[in-house]
């Protein structure tokens, strides 16, 4: 299995909780019944939804600082904070994961949940986040 697919289902968590601000478990177990996703796919699933829930402020935090022109996320499109969401967690909290490949799959993300204009946007958000947090862009 990818991790494209894990992010998809991470991706469907995430937008659910932009509304509930609860982690829910319930729906988590649900989409695990998806046959496809391995033991390694859940674990990076609940470890990102779980974090992103724990650390949902600071992730904020980064994104309405380089979002030019939104000065609050409920001005964002959900469907583009979700993604930054995931990719900014992952930036931030999952070194292992280059971030040329997290900024890519939000991107992918976008395009594929999200509105025609979404890409370009979140690219260049994710990229300026990418060099405060990872060293000037450079993969750690």
């Amino acid at each position: 299995m990818s991790r494209k697919n894990a992010r998809e289902t991470l991706y469907k968590l995430v937008f659910e909780y932009l509304f509930t601000r609860e982690v829910n478990e319930q729906t988590m177990g649900l989409l695990f019944l998806d046959a496809s996703l391995t033991d390694d796919d859940k674990e990076y699933i609940e470890k990102c939804y779980t974090g992103i829930a724990d650390h949902y402020d600071d992730l904020t935090a980064y994104i309405v600082k380089y979002a030019t022109g939104y000065a609050t996320v409920d001005r964002l499109v959900k469907g583009d904070l979700t993604a930054m969401l995931i990719s900014v967690y992952e930036l931030v909290y999952v070194p292992e994961i280059p971030s040329s490949v997290s900024i890519s799959e939000a991107v992918e993300l976008v395009k594929q949940f999200s509105t025609s204009k979404s890409s370009g946007f979140v690219n260049g958000v994710l990229a300026s986040i990418n060099r405060e947090v990872r060293n000037h862009g450079e993969d750690n």
